[in-house]
């Protein structure tokens, strides 16, 4: 198969997708080519997995058009969509661990009109399908047994018919090492000169400049352009992305910044996981706030998750003053670390608790369960803390599930502050909430600087990080690049360093 490379093999107009309350594609247009690699990019929330399931079928639009190699197609399932010659593979690799590679690559093509199964044409068919990537493995061999990289290949080419004219990857790096991505790369660059259209769904920024023909980048619903990767510096496409120009700059809390914070109380060094995160050194002082800025994806959960304990670490050693770090959830809480999570729904509150429950829960781990807290003390901490947030509620029995976000987020600090830690971990602190609720907790966080703990903010909002922090830590590409501290801490300043322009 061969295919003019400026041929429109896809074209989406007008593209319109609403849930409740949420206008999640306004208006969108998207252009895919036969024969390129597309990537399509944004930050969390933008739009870039509803347009990929409105064109497979996964989810109907409520408006627009789209034509497939010039004829309107409207896909009512993903299976329709696959038959029609688009197919997707997601981050997370729908493969059976426990079956045959030829079970995998053929599971729903094997049986014969008696329903017995032909194991040579099984067999015959996987090969092919392996053949078309130049994969040599075993076809007998449970998939589970395989590396990631070699399962993400074979659910490639599972996904992969001869009329296949469009694929869809969805972070299909995520969980690969370096020399397996460029194995990855190969195999996409086959296929696109093959005459096959390739949508790459990534969020490392080195990658799409080293495979991709073409970017789209798309915002809170909405296309904000798309054009040549020669034709778009990385500065040009973090601040696509980030929805500000470079130069602005965040003045809140300027004139509050500190120059080096008190003592250290915790230092890590060469700390990593593979495939997760390379290895690092940070230092956290009492009294000062660290900012974690980089894209989505750049590694700032993980680096968080691996001074916690949730994620163990491979490489180096963490060192606390008067406590443990690094090994477990439950040691870094007794040694007085509190995490607060950026997924407040899934990993922070239990919906079906009241405040006063969500609370003293950390509280209560650190204390041990043998030795429980009484009623009455979990009732004048639970009061001391909504005193304390202004969460607003009629009485601490209220289920945390009936709050808005903004105080939902508040029962999650104030569960962390309960257990009077000495360093707060906070992933993502005001995703999510309103503007009043915003301004809150941004004055909260140089609040308990002040008071002396030890601070480590991720956040993806540029203009937060400048605000509240001390000193910066920039990631690109689950790697820690640099730090930035004092009066250098501007927007321009973390933008160049996260796009690799440090001159």
């Amino acid at each position: 198969m061969t295919a003019n490379p400026t041929e429109s093999r896809v074209v989406m107009r007008g593209i319109r997708k609403a849930y409740t309350g949420v206008l999640a594609l306004d208006d969108v247009d998207f252009e895919l080519h036969a024969g390129e690699i597309h990537a399509l990019l944004g930050e969390n929330g933008a739009g870039k997995s509803t347009l990929i399931k409105v064109l497979t079928g996964a989810l109907d639009r409520d408006a627009g058009d789209i034509t497939l190699d010039g004829k309107p197609v409207s896909f009512a399932t993903t299976g329709e969509a696959q038959e029609a010659g688009v197919s997707t593979v997601y981050q997370e690799v729908n493969l059976i661990p426990a079956m045959s590679v030829t079970q995998n690559l053929t599971l729903q093509k094997t049986g014969n009109r008696f329903g017995f199964i032909s194991w040579r044409k099984a067999r015959q068919e996987a090969q092919k399908k392996l053949d078309r990537l130049n994969l040599d493995v075993d076809l007998d061999r449970a998939v589970g047994s395989y590396s990631v990289a070699i399962q993400q290949l074979v659910a490639i080419a599972r996904a992969l018919d001869e009329d296949t004219r469009v694929l869809v990857l969805d972070e299909p790096t995520a969980s690969l090492d370096a020399e397996e991505t460029a194995a990855l790369f190969q195999v996409m660059r086959s296929l696109r000169d093959n005459g096959i259209a390739i949508v790459f769904i990534t969020h490392f920024l080195d990658q799409v400049y080293e495979v991709s023909d073409r970017i789209t980048v798309l915002r809170n619903g909405c296309k904000v352009g798309t054009g040549l990767v020669g034709g778009i510096s990385r500065q040009e496409l973090i601040s696509m992305m980030i929805g500000r120009e470079l130069g602005e700059v965040e003045e809140a809390f300027k004139g509050q910044r500190r120059d080096g914070g008190g003592e250290t109380v915790l230092t890590a060094k060469e700390v990593g996981r593979k495939r997760v995160l390379s290895p690092f050194d940070l230092t956290l002082r009492t009294g000062e706030v660290v900012g974690l800025s980089g894209l989505l994806g750049s590694g700032r959960t993980e680096l968080l998750k691996l001074i916690f304990g949730a994620i163990r670490h491979d490489t180096g050693k963490i060192e606390m003053t008067g406590g443990t770090a690094g090994s477990n959830p439950r040691a870094s809480l007794e040694g007085g670390i509190a995490l607060c999570p950026e997924d407040r729904k899934s990993e922070g509150i239990v919906g079906e608790l009241s405040i006063r429950e969500n609370i003293i829960l950390s509280m209560q781990a650190k204390r041990g369960w043998l030795r429980k807290i009484s009623r009455s003390e979990q009732e004048q901490v639970a009061d001391e803390m909504i005193r304390a947030l202004a969460i607003t509620t009629p009485d601490a029995e209220k289920p945390v599930r009936q709050l808005s976000g903004g105080n939902q987020q508040k029962v999650v600090l104030a569960r962390a502050l309960a257990s009077k830690p000495r360093i707060m971990l906070l992933d993502e602190p005001t995703r999510g909430i309103d503007v009043g609720a915003h301004a809150e907790i941004l004055t909260l966080i140089r609040k308990l600087c002040e008071e002396g703990l030890a601070l480590l903010v991720a956040s993806s909002e540029i203009d937060e990080v400048v605000a509240s922090s001390d000193r910066v830590a920039v990631l690109r590409d689950r790697q820690k690049i640099g730090e930035i501290t004092g009066e250098k801490i501007t927007r321009d300043n973390i933008v160049k360093m996260i796009a690799g322009d440090n001159g």
